[in-house]
């Protein structure tokens, strides 16, 4: 609630002028409201106990209610450079998956699937904020990488196609996990994801085994739990160290001494099978072996089997690519670590099509994990928690020439965010066979024809998207007050401006911001709010990510100038409306 002095009161001089600040809310747990924020950056303010929680006003305060100003009293919404508040850093920040699922589930960036039946394990439902962020991310890497290349084309392949299609890249047949059962839990797991150690004295005397899921911290992990083992036995005598390696590649007769991570008791694993990822369904009015089909597990295969068509009507030379954004289903066995992985997930993938010789896919390859890399840090990945892995030649696929991972540092650990593969002509030929029909390349220049090979740079919305609020998240301190931000770069950002008349019931004043909030609506995702005082409405943006937020007061309406604000620094200034409209455009977009 904003307060100043009533206008009968006679402790006003005609000739003051009082500015209204942000009042100061209650410092609630930061899950259910934000820290309370005095803060209006370049703004004077008339303080009203600012700290703690507000007691009732005296009988002299009362709401503002503006009517005809020739008692002097004026509400802007800057203040001097001077009063200007530091923004420092938060001493002790730290954070988890759990703050970050609390701010998706808080301002609707993300809810689970089915929730009010309990959820549906590994599916999830994005919200007003985002799906807005979702389609931005999207729109942004269909722009850099289709419409501002001149060598690249689109392509919207459909979600169920021929199961010929799978029986010829080998998905049908390959396209699997090995899956172990705790027989007494009837819990899964991926034998690959599943690790094992064995617990041994210095002298050699095995103590037992130990087992636990794959994580950033499992080697930690595993040594506390050998300690505690050796504690419970009451053995004397140095550790080794424990080594730990995939159930998935555990010999039979150790894998009876291998404790289940749900029970903790040896013998109740089953050895390792394969388990098929695609998801089935039936097409047609029959329900037989004729009628199977499956939701594509990625979109690559849509690609490689339209390369005719593609290059043909689109008349493109080679290098060329075909770019897709599509869903994908994998009926994962242990759908885990959020929106990481997910049993439904959106692909942003690239097929770039390059001459056979040996010494054209290395070049390419690096270009495109430099444009990968360079993109990545360009829309808001910071560079300190990406880094990259190479495929050693024995982990590739046997049709793969190269693979290189682009990894992040997520709050549960390393992991693979987008990979830029050689797969050499492996689908086209393979393709080519299953169907009968040749898949070909008539170079003109050379008049030669001749199956290319592949660069595939690839990537998850979902992933980014989490990588992207890993990397914005945040926590700071602004005029002594804790505050929790996301730090979107502009163009990602799910909500661009916010805009907000400083009071709701001056009529020229609420005039004035609705016309510019229609204007900006044309163009971008903006907000009108007129709710709470002027630091509530910023808290809340802020945690929502939105990089602007224009205020509109009495000072408006004599010079046309509105204040805006900007999120990271709370920087405030007075700025002609005329001049608002390519200010926001060239922060936002560039240009």
């Amino acid at each position: 609630r904003v307060f100043t002095r009533s206008r009968g009161s006679s402790m006003l001089a005609p000739r003051v002028m009082l500015t209204v600040a942000a009042t100061v809310a209650a410092a609630l747990p930061r899950a259910t409201a934000f820290a309370p924020s005095p803060a209006l950056a370049g703004m004077q303010r008339a303080r009203v106990g600012l700290r703690g929680r507000m007691g009732l006003a005296p009988h002299s305060w009362g709401r503002v209610a503006p009517g005809p100003r020739a008692q002097g009293v004026r509400m802007v919404a800057t203040e001097p450079e001077a009063k200007t508040e530091e923004v420092q850093p938060s001493p002790d920040f730290k954070f988890n998956m759990e703050d970050i699922t609390g701010v998706c589930k808080r301002r609707g960036f993300i809810f689970q699937s089915s929730e009010i039946y309990q959820g549906f394990a590994g599916f999830y439902d994005y919200g007003p904020l985002g799906v807005e962020m979702k389609n931005n991310i999207k729109k942004i890497w269909w722009r850099d990488m289709v419409h501002r290349r001149d060598d690249m084309v689109g392509l919207d392949s459909s979600i169920i196609a021929s199961p010929s299609i799978w029986k010829s890249s080998g998905h049908i047949d390959g396209f699997s996990d090995p899956m172990v059962d705790c027989k007494v839990s009837k819990l899964r797991y991926r034998a690959d994801q599943l690790f094992y150690g064995k617990v041994e004295l210095a002298d050699g005397e095995v103590l037992g085994y130990v087992s636990l899921l794959e994580s950033g911290t499992m080697q930690e992990e595993a040594d506390k739990a050998a300690t505690k083992m050796k504690k419970k036995l009451a053995k004397q005598g140095d550790l080794k160290p424990v080594i730990l390696a995939e159930v998935a590649d555990c010999p039979e007769d150790e894998l009876a001494l291998v404790p289940s991570p749900a029970t903790g008791e040896p013998g109740s694993l089953t050895p390792p099978r394969a388990f098929n990822l695609m998801f089935q369904t039936q097409v047609g009015a029959m329900s037989d072996a004729s009628s199977t089909a499956y939701l594509r597990p990625e979109t690559a295969q849509g690609i490689f089997v339209n390369f005719k068509n593609v290059q043909q009507t689109s008349r493109t030379k080679i290098p060329f690519g075909i770019a897709q954004i599509g869903k994908a289903f994998r009926n994962e066995i242990t759908p885990r670590n959020f929106i990481f992985r997910s049993r439904e997930f959106e692909q942003m993938e690239i097929e770039y099509f390059i001459a056979p010789e040996d010494d054209v896919w290395p070049v390419e390859h690096k270009k495109w994990l430099d444009k990968c890399l360079s993109w990545l840090v360009d829309i808001g990945i910071k560079p300190e928690l990406i880094d990259v892995d190479v495929h050693a030649p024995d982990k590739l696929a046997h049709y793969a020439r190269a693979c290189t991972d682009v990894a992040f540092k997520f709050p549960f650990g390393r992991s693979e965010l987008l990979g830029v593969a050689a797969r050499g002509n492996f689908d086209l030929s393979a393709h080519a066979e299953g169907s009968g029909k040749k898949i070909e390349y008539n170079c003109e220049e050379t008049k030669r024809k001749y199956v290319p090979h592949v660069i595939e740079p690839s990537i998850g919305v979902d992933r980014l998207f989490l990588a992207l609020l890993c990397s914005a998240y945040d926590e700071d301190i602004v005029g002594g007050e804790k505050r929790s931000v996301l730090r979107f770069h502009p163009s990602i950002a799910p909500v661009k401006v916010a805009v907000f008349p400083l009071v709701k019931n001056k009529e020229e004043i609420v005039d004035k911001a609705q016309d510019i909030y229609k204007r900006l609506q044309m163009r971008y995702n903006v907000i009108y709010d007129t709710s709470g005082a002027i630091g509530r409405r910023y808290r809340r943006m802020d945690e929502a990510g939105t990089p602007f937020c224009v205020t509109v007061d009495y000072d408006s309406l004599e010079d046309d100038t509105v204040t805006i604000r900007e999120r990271d620094s709370t920087k405030q200034r007075r700025i002609k409306v005329d001049e608002l409209f390519s200010y926001l455009s060239m922060q936002i977009d560039g240009y």
